[in-house]
């Protein structure tokens, strides 16, 4: 069969229809609505912050902040941006919400941050675990601790310290305090510290008529000496009989024959004390030796006595069962010796007990103008 050229010109040229079809089909194509909602763009713009400053304790910044945002989409442009600008924060906040939204045609993306900012250091002071030991002074180991408060992040801990010295009238302790975004405030405790005791020295006594003197040397830091005796007065077995800042006390009153002790204590303004002891034998008018003292009769005793007011001479007599001695001397004491002469009897300081008496005398040896005994006292010789 024969086709005709000109239905074979129509069969090789597309119908229209067909050519319609086809344009239908890619614009379809073209025009669908892709997983993102927005043709050609899947996904949304990335948004990211960047945070610039010190990063502290749990999440706290301690300088000023500033916040970035870096916002992107690689498939299409952004239409949009709401909040996105750079922010610093340069006060103090709890928490301060920045949020930065974008919007591209594969949709919109939102994201936030939280920025806590605290550059504030707490306040801090530090005191003593007690008030001071005496008169503003601590004599004795003492605690220091801090303690604090902050408005925004609130403490995280204090610091505590010992001191037990040196000695130091400007003495200081160190303590801190943080907060719980790491600032730190350091403080100080100032205080007066003496815990060393003064020192008494050189103590001594000197034996008088019914009394005894009490001597001793304090250091320059000893602020007050205290005497105390035993027995004391009033039928109490101890007194305090002195109390002030000298360096000898004349105790008086006191029982002859019989022994005292004397307790002599310096204390420091901070009241660390030394302490330091002696034991008298009161005397009466004849002071040495003392009353029942025992004596080697290898040594013979000096013995001594109260000087009298305007007296010329003294007689002094020596008994040990009768009279052995009996001498005139022009000071208030005699020099007694291994052997004497008496009344032309040579006589030996033999072991025994001996009693001895001093009267004063006025005036001329030969006018016997003799005044009232002095006393008398006894000692013992050992062999």
């Amino acid at each position: 069969m024969t086709v005709s050229p000109r239905l074979l010109r129509r069969r090789r040229r597309p119908p229209f229809r067909r050519l319609v079809f086809l344009c239908a089909l890619v614009g379809l194509f073209l025009l669908t609505p892709s997983a993102g909602g927005v043709p050609g763009d899947p996904t949304p713009p990335e948004v990211t912050p960047t945070i610039v400053g010190t990063i502290g304790g749990a999440g706290w910044y301690r300088t000023n902040v500033t916040v970035n945002w870096s916002v992107v989409d690689p498939e299409s442009i952004i239409l949009s941006t709401t909040g996105c600008d750079t922010r610093t924060l340069t006060v103090d906040t709890m928490g301060t919400r920045l949020t930065c939204s974008a919007v591209s045609d594969g949709g919109e993306t939102t994201k936030s941050v939280t920025i806590k900012v605290d550059k504030t250091p707490p306040a801090a002071s530090a005191a003593a675990d007690r008030q001071p030991d005496a008169n503003g002074w601590y004599n004795r180991l003492l605690t220091v601790t801090a303690s604090g408060t902050d408005a925004t992040s609130g403490i995280a801990s204090c610091t505590s310290a010992q001191y037990a010295g040196p000695d130091n009238v400007s003495a200081g302790v160190a303590a801190s305090c943080s907060d719980i975004a790491g600032n730190v405030t350091s403080t100080s405790f100032s205080f007066k510290y003496d815990a060393t005791a003064p020192t008494l020295t050189g103590l001594r006594t000197k034996a008088g008529n019914r009394s005894a003197d009490i001597m001793w040397r304090a250091s320059s830091d000893t602020l007050v000496v205290e005497v105390a005796r035993a027995p004391g007065r009033s039928g109490v077995a101890e007194s305090v009989v002195y109390r002030g800042p000298a360096s000898s006390y004349r105790d008086k009153g006191l029982a002859v024959g019989r022994k005292y002790h004397y307790r002599v204590t310096g204390f420091d303004e901070a009241t660390n004390k030394i302490e330091q002891a002696v034991d008298v034998v009161a005397t009466g008018a004849l002071l040495s030796p003392l009353p029942g003292q025992r004596i080697s009769s290898t040594k013979p005793p000096n013995l001594v006595w109260t000087a009298v007011k305007r007296a010329s001479y003294y007689n002094l007599q020596l008994i040990r069962g009768h009279r052995v001695l009996s001498v005139w001397s022009a000071s208030n004491s005699f020099q007694l010796r291994r052997t004497w002469l008496y009344q032309g009897r040579r006589y030996r300081l033999r072991p025994g007990v001996y009693r001895w008496y001093v009267w004063p005398g006025f005036g001329r040896i030969a006018a016997a103008r003799y005044g009232r005994l002095l006393g008398s006292s006894a000692f013992v010789v050992s062999g």
